[in-house]
């Protein structure tokens, strides 16, 4: 079990920030002003220049370790990028099957199903976001705010995808849901801790995920991503991450 003290209360504090992204930004005009206004471009811009300037380098650390995990029997130091090929593939897989789903149906939004689906994958996605609040590869508290505001960025784009989808369900109980799990992640990883090559694992399906829900934010015609904003996250991200 973690022991607590003044600092190590931080990941609660941020899991309670994050899980409020998604409660406080159900508003769909809210969202609609932030894409508008190319903040939630900025915002990917962050995400993605997070991953790439920090997590992926940070997980060249776990190349050994994870050498030797059993879920990952063939010995190679390439492994752990086949877990965030796999997180990028999840969770495109799940895109593809909310807009196959609503193509198919009268009123032109997923079924019930397919929201339960995805309500389930990013509440799991959102608990190993939590988890890895409270146990980070370089524990230190400049690490820990980089990653909690990445994150936080990085859920506002899942609500924008998720809000669109699913509207009234997601306002109803899937947002409440994603809230819950992010703080259930950081209550599991106050009581536990797990291999070190376990937690590469995470690290590197989350990194994953955020590649591939920031690309499906910024790239589509249909979404009001802009080009600038997004530039200019990515650029300022990238110097905060090199000068800490």
């Amino acid at each position: 079990m973690t022991q607590l003290g003044p600092v190590a209360l931080l990941p609660a504090v941020l899991s309670l920030a994050l899980a409020s992204v998604h409660v406080l930004t159900r508003s769909a005009p809210l969202l609609d002003r932030l894409s508008e206004g190319g903040l939630l471009s900025f915002g990917g811009g962050v995400s993605i220049a997070y991953v790439f300037v920090h997590v992926l380098p940070e997980i060249d650390e776990f190349h050994g370790p994870v050498e030797r995990h059993p879920m990952l029997p063939v010995p190679s130091d390439r492994d752990v990028y086949l877990v965030v090929l796999i997180g990028f593939v999840t969770f495109y897989g799940l895109e593809r099957l909310a807009r196959q789903s609503a193509a198919e149906s009268d009123d032109d939004r997923p079924t019930p199903w397919v929201f339960r689906i995805h309500v389930a994958s990013y509440g799991a996605y959102n608990a190993i976001a939590g988890y890895l609040l409270v146990h980070q590869e370089t524990p230190a508290v400049e690490n820990l705010l980089l990653f909690a505001v990445a994150l936080g960025t990085h859920f506002l784009l899942n609500d924008v995808t998720l809000e669109s989808q699913h509207e009234t369900a997601y306002h109803r109980r899937g947002r409440w849901v994603l809230a819950a799990a992010v703080l259930a992640g950081t209550a599991v990883g106050f009581l536990t801790e797990l291999a070190r090559s376990t937690l590469g694992l995470l690290f590197a399906f989350l990194a994953g995920g955020i590649v591939l829900n920031v690309v499906r934010e910024e790239l589509p015609s249909d979404r009001s991503s802009r080009f600038l904003p997004f530039v200019a996250g990515a650029a300022f991200y990238t110097v905060v991450l090199l000068a800490t």
